[in-house]
């Protein structure tokens, strides 16, 4: 048997157990034990990742060190090993080929004992299934490509911001638990960085303004998946938060705390999240007859952004009685600057971050924060993905995801 058609639950080789023969009772060799998930995930993704956990006794004819030996692996000066194969995994355990195929799959009427037994032979074994075979197979590489679009000045800056760094990390994880592995690009990536990389798709994180890596992607016919921006473009999906409404939800709270004078600190931005914050704003303000205030920071990072609210807080006649923090910074270092300018949170400063910064929950007063929801935002993108990859969803529509204010002692005034 080629190496290609490996762990598919196809004929046992010759010299394997039969099944019926383990010693662990019926149901080994019966039809669902071949059985292969066409789709590329479900009961196959857990041996594609190279099956099995559990610290169960290895049992068979012998150990991975004797397979070593046998191999000549373990002897000095001899070349690589070669690689495992499931029939070397059947022929260690004492099953058949078809029995552990199920077993690394999931699939199979497979007694408890005997599917232990094959997941801990292949991980004493080092077994990995032919990554090549399974690509021919599903038609894809399994690897979904990540780019941040908004800081493509600093491509690497963005796992310095908790929000990033959160959603990052979420769309790996939920990614890999769907089989996925995710390919981290910088951001401003040209087509030359990528091209030669078998992606199945990529998430463009807030692209700004006319990304050309939105451009290129969508061109070389590779699903995008990102923000509203790229609502109705053919092969595009996306997912977003409203972002107008979480700045309604804030302006309002503190409108009910009393505060008339608020100032939005909003990064110089492009993107789609930070132009409708900062009209939202506007709206807001013209409706109630409030002057609007508004300051940019020029770049991202706690110095640039402390040096925008130090901005908002001394310049203009009127002081500010609340500040609206939606360019990301450190919240403790956001209070130092509020008390070096004389202001005390919350009785002269009502004070809201958009941040992820755990933090803010530890401040004295803790930091009333304006969450994004970066797992909820992964979760939601990352199923949206699997179901244009894997079930055909041709449909370029996308999700809302709903945004969490959580309230604290920063933007609540006594009495």
């Amino acid at each position: 048997m080629t190496e290609a058609s490996e762990h598919d639950g196809a004929t046992p080789e010759r010299g394997a157990a039969v099944p019926g023969q383990d010693g662990h009772g019926g149901g080994t060799g019966d039809a669902g034990t071949g059985t292969r998930n066409r789709s590329g995930t479900g009961s196959e993704s857990e041996s594609e990742s190279g099956a099995g956990a559990g610290a169960g006794a290895g049992t068979g004819s012998g150990d991975a060190g004797a397979w070593a030996e046998r191999s000549g692996a373990a002897r000095p000066g001899r070349a690589a090993a070669p690689r495992v194969r499931l029939v070397d995994v059947a022929r260690e355990a004492g099953l058949s080929k078809t029995t552990v195929s199920a077993a690394l799959n999931g699939t199979g009427r497979l007694s408890p004992e005997v599917r232990e037994r094959a997941r801990e032979t292949a991980r004493r074994m080092g077994y990995r299934p032919n990554a090549t075979a399974r690509q021919l197979r599903a038609g894809r590489a399994r690897l979904i490509g990540y780019v941040v679009g908004e800081l493509a000045d600093t491509p690497w800056t963005f796992l310095e911001s908790p929000y990033f760094a959160r959603l990052t990390g979420a769309t790996a994880a939920t990614a890999l638990a769907r089989g996925y592995a995710v390919v981290l690009l910088p951001a401003g990536s040209l087509q030359s960085e990528w091209a030669a990389l078998p992606l199945d798709a990529v998430v463009v994180a807030d692209p700004v303004a006319d990304d050309r890596i939105v451009e290129d992607l969508l061109a070389a016919r590779i699903p995008v998946f990102s923000d509203r921006s790229v609502e109705g473009r053919s092969g595009a999906h996306w997912v977003d938060v409203d972002a107008a409404a979480a700045v309604r939800q804030t302006l309002d709270h503190f409108h009910a705390q009393g505060a008339r004078r608020p100032v939005l600190v909003v990064p110089d931005s492009t993107t789609r999240f930070h132009q409708e914050v900062d009209a939202a704003h506007r709206e807001w303000c013209a409706a109630r007859g409030l002057p609007v205030r508004t300051v940019r920071a020029a770049e991202p990072g706690n110095g640039p952004v402390i040096q925008a609210v130090e901005t908002a807080l001394g310049a203009g006649p009127g002081r500010p009685d609340a500040l609206l923090m939606v360019a990301e910074a450190s919240p403790p270092l956001v209070l130092d600057a509020a008390r070096r300018h004389g202001y005390d949170v919350p009785g002269d400063l009502l004070l809201v971050c958009v941040s992820e910064d755990e933090t803010a929950e530890h401040t004295q007063p803790p930091v009333t924060t304006l969450s994004l929801r970066p797992e909820a935002v992964a979760e939601a993108g990352i199923a949206h993905l699997v179901a244009v990859l894997e079930q055909g969803l041709r449909e370029t529509g996308g999700a809302l995801v709903p945004v969490r204010l959580d309230v604290r002692a920063s933007s609540v005034r006594s009495g």
